[in-house]
């Protein structure tokens, strides 16, 4: 479908855009783009590990758009004065978003598995990859994280998987609307919480999801995914839970030091099977749960969908050990709306040792929306021997409300009595990080939209 089509990627090296970009140049396409951290020398191996796959790389200066038969590649935040979009305009090329580009090629797939929810979607995403892929069904996988099961030397930034079967399994996004583009057969809904929209916005795309699906699998324990699934009829549910009735239930969890163990029984036949997961927190014995799920739904027998998960080696950036120098761990760690950061301070607390958060928020935006809930969040989550140091939200420029900034969100933790930093710049705060860290600490590298916080976690753990 995309074989004869030349595309050109603008902000290609974004956590969307270079899965997408792999999988329309794995299917024959020509693949252009530019980014605006190439041009800043930002993350020099992504871009290395794209022009290694065959995808011209330029600056974002309207360089790279010079044919009317090329299609721009853009999310809907890119402005009309980007060189590339007036480029574009210029030539009277089209012009496709990130979303509509993959919804064109996810509904084109016999078998369509698409994986929403406010949070853990990327993680559901990689385990249903990897049960698909261990159990022989060769799927395509689009990600908003690199899967560890599928990096390899020639791989390094798999965030994509391209498979020669019928099943395509993706991520799909409720902050841009773009849920709606995507015409799932199975469904995945593990929750639903404030990050981008409002509530009654979000029930209204995520109703309008599963109702699309054959099979819708739900997550009952969450109240308002329960109340979505009320209005399906039973023989389009696959329901999941370890608190309320359903037809996956989950029990006998036990974490660990290396992972997480629980078993699952499928009540529609009687048949029990233990699942062993290499990565932390019972948050992800729930996204172990919904991936069974979705297997299932999609043909895979339950107990080769259990089983397979034992080999899951996790994501990149979610509850990622980075390393450890003189008693001191360091954990890198995509948290960055309330439900994220909560899962994430569960499965560290379930462990002993203190918490020094470096916590770099995603933008004003998401502040102005969520601030009262992460105020509340982190004032109930954070231990009373826990450091939290914000700087301030990631700016990459335009236009945008900055009336809501991290020393509001400060200000209401302490007054929960909690102990919180604003330290603005970088420097500062590795300064202060080293400065705090003992034997027995863990310090946490958390936020969103920023490669460059996993070389500060990298760089954190030299320092020390």
């Amino acid at each position: 479908m995309t074989g004869s089509k030349s595309y050109f990627f603008c902000g290609i090296g974004g956590s969307g855009m270079l899965p997408l970009a792999c999988i329309v140049r794995a299917q024959g396409a020509e693949v252009a783009g530019s980014d605006r951290a190439l041009d800043q020398g930002r993350t020099a191996p992504k871009f290395e590990f794209l022009a290694g796959q065959g995808i011209g790389l330029f600056p974002q200066d309207g360089s790279g758009v010079t044919a009317h038969e090329q299609i721009l590649v853009a999310s809907a935040a890119v402005e009309e004065t980007v060189p590339d979009v007036q480029a574009a305009n210029h030539l009277g090329c089209a012009r496709m978003s990130r979303a509509g580009l993959l919804a064109e090629l996810f509904n084109a797939a016999p078998e369509r598995i698409a994986v929403g929810g406010t949070s853990g979607k990327s993680t559901v995403t990689g385990m249903i990859g990897w049960i698909l892929h261990a159990t022989g069904r060769a799927p395509t996988v689009m990600n908003g994280a690199v899967m560890k099961n599928f990096v390899s030397d020639e791989t390094p930034f798999a965030s994509a998987l391209v498979g020669g079967g019928a099943v395509f399994a993706s991520e799909v996004d409720e902050s841009d609307g773009s849920i709606a583009l995507f015409d799932p057969t199975v469904a995945v809904l593990g929750n639903i919480s404030l990050d981008h929209k409002e509530m009654d916005e979000l029930r209204a795309l995520f109703t309008d999801f599963v109702l699309k699906a054959r099979t819708a699998v739900v997550n009952v324990d969450h109240p308002e995914v329960a109340a979505i699934a009320s209005e399906l009829h039973q023989d389009r549910l696959l329901t999941f839970g370890f608190e309320q009735e359903a037809q996956l239930i989950g029990h006998h969890v036990e974490e660990r030091a290396e992972g997480v163990t629980f078993h699952v029984t499928d009540r529609s036949s009687g048949d029990t099977a233990e699942v062993r997961l290499q990565v932390l927190g019972r948050h992800n014995a729930v996204n172990a749960l919904s991936a069974i799920g979705a297997a299932v739904a999609a043909g895979v027998p339950f107990a080769e969908a259990a089983e397979a998960l034992a080999g899951f080696t996790g994501l990149r950036r979610r509850l990622e050990r980075v390393g450890e120098a003189h008693g001191v761990t360091v954990y890198d760690d995509f948290g960055h709306n309330p439900d994220k950061i909560a899962a994430t301070l569960d499965a560290l607390h379930a462990f002993p040792g203190r918490l020094l958060i470096f916590f770099q928020p995603h933008g004003y935006g998401p502040l102005r929306v969520m601030g009262r809930e992460l105020v509340e969040t982190l004032g109930q989550k954070l231990g009373p021997e826990d450091v939290l140091i914000l700087s301030d939200p990631v700016y990459f420029g335009g236009t945008v409300d900055r009336s809501v900034g991290s020393g509001t969100i400060v200000e209401g933790i302490r007054a929960a009595g909690r102990r919180a930093e604003h330290i603005p710049a970088r420097p500062d705060i590795a300064n202060r990080l080293t400065a705090l860290a003992r034997p027995g600490d863990r310090i946490v590298v958390m936020g969103a939209r920023d490669d460059t916080l996993s070389q500060f976690a990298g760089d954190l753990v030299a320092r020390l």
